[in-house]
């Protein structure tokens, strides 16, 4: 039997055999294991949060047909009873409700973000370990590869338009007009940078989901770089024809470009598609 490598592996439930026929019945109470899913070649039987996830998060795409299994922190139990699912797969925020879930059927538990491991590392491991589970792991590794493979081709186009020296690169998405998410240390926006050989224009904290709040002027120490941020913003008019906005270095030198919507906090392909949004964002800007 294969050993156990998740923290919090169900301790006797160390493999899954494919569901006959068809596809394995799995609810998916978070939106990593879903993408994971996803990304596997399998459809969630539910997943938590289901309208949410299509709005937010987007790829890989959900089917319509994957119901709603209530919320990532309050699933429908009732309605998880009735689907009859073979796993159920949550993250640590449900474990205090772990003993209800398992009268539903077994369950494995994957870890999300902190500060003290690698975030995009963790990501990886989870979907690994997922697809060995479910005896996929030829796919697994294959996807991986053509993700690494596109990112190092998105790589090669920034530095050929660039001229080979790439610009420093702060992301942030706005909270309001005075202040602003900058994503910093193990988030997986700066984990694709990194994979695109960016360099941060500002240092940020470590912190457990890679981003700190601060005020907006705090962009200001920006001297040197490129500010990238994340659409939609809504009181942009409001900001963006301030005296104080118009003075910002990244603004007078023309280094700031936006970023289509692309969620910051998902599984392991989440960095191919941040690397695809950054990359696009960059080749906006002329070469300097």
């Amino acid at each position: 039997m294969k050993r156990c490598t998740m923290l919090l592996c169900l301790p006797l439930f160390c493999w899954l055999p494919m569901a006959e026929p068809g596809e394995p019945r799995i609810a998916a109470l978070s939106w990593e294991p879903a993408e994971h899913l996803l990304q596997l070649g399998i459809t969630p039987l539910t997943v938590a949060d289901a309208a949410d996830y299509r709005d937010w998060v987007v790829h890989p795409t959900l089917p319509a047909e994957v119901l709603n299994a209530g919320s990532r922190t309050e699933p429908n139990l009732e309605r998880l009873a009735q689907l009859h699912p073979e796993l159920i797969l949550i993250t640590p925020l449900l474990e205090d409700m772990r003993q209800p879930l398992e009268r539903i059927a077994p369950v494995l538990s994957y870890g999300d973000f902190t500060q003290q491991q690698n975030n995009l590392q963790l990501q990886r491991d989870n979907y690994l370990d997922l697809a060995a589970r479910l005896q996929r792991s030829d796919l697994a590794h294959e996807r991986l590869l053509q993700m690494e493979q596109r990112i190092d081709e998105l790589r090669q186009h920034l530095l050929e338009h660039f001229g080979g020296e790439l610009p420093k690169v702060t992301l942030i998405r706005f909270a309001s007009a005075t202040q602003v998410y900058i994503f910093g240390p193990n988030s997986l926006p700066q984990h694709a940078m990194s994979l695109l050989g960016l360099q941060p224009a500002q240092a940020v904290p470590v912190s457990r989901w890679g981003n700190i709040q601060a005020p907006v002027t705090q962009l200001g120490t920006i001297e040197d770089g490129v500010v990238i941020y994340i659409e939609p913003f809504a009181q942009q008019e409001r900001l963006f024809t301030t005296r104080l906005w118009q003075a910002m270095p990244f603004v007078r030198q023309q280094r700031l470009t936006s970023m289509r919507s692309t969620w910051t906090h998902g599984g392991v392909f989440s960095v191919e598609y941040l690397a695809e949004a950054i990359s696009e964002a960059l080749l906006k800007l002329p070469a300097q």
